[in-house]
């Protein structure tokens, strides 16, 4: 047999291990949603160019509005018009979209984002930290890091 002490320094060692584990499933998740939101904001910037060149050089117009499985700052258009099956939202939160600004009432350009978890990703060093709310976009954000941004 064991001897109570003997049990308790085992039952010790399993919970230390098993918090080590989950701290690092959680490490794990948090750069999987990081990697995520990365891809859905290229897989937009790819849907957004096909929409210009089909569109008579325009992209669509942004709005303030994101509503659960509906608006989503404008990017909706990209679904109705078939140049995306449906516009991703951010993995975390499904209520949350990823931010759309658009330059005048014609856009000929825009400025694209989504807000990493982790801020020491490197595709923060790799994006353009542009402040579309200053230059006088339609819903214009600032793109400074941990917002990973991105404009044509």
């Amino acid at each position: 047999g064991f001897t109570l002490i003997e049990l308790f320094v085992v039952i010790a060692i399993i919970g230390v291990l098993a918090s080590i584990v989950l701290a690092s499933l959680n490490n794990a998740r948090k750069k999987s949603r990081d990697a995520r939101r990365v891809t859905d904001i290229k897989q937009i910037q790819l849907a957004l160019e096909l929409y210009f060149d089909g569109q008579s050089n325009k992209y669509p117009d942004a709005s303030t509005s994101c509503v659960a499985g509906g608006a989503a700052y404008g990017l909706e258009d990209l679904a109705t018009s078939n140049y995306i099956p449906q516009v991703p939202r951010d993995p975390l939160n499904t209520a949350t979209c990823y931010k759309y600004a658009a330059s005048g009432a014609t856009p000929t350009t825009y400025h694209l984002g989504a807000t990493i978890e982790d801020a020491a990703n490197p595709a923060l060093s790799g994006d353009k930290d542009f402040d579309s709310a200053t230059a006088g976009y339609a819903n214009g954000f600032a793109g400074t890091d941990p917002v990973y941004d991105v404009v044509p």
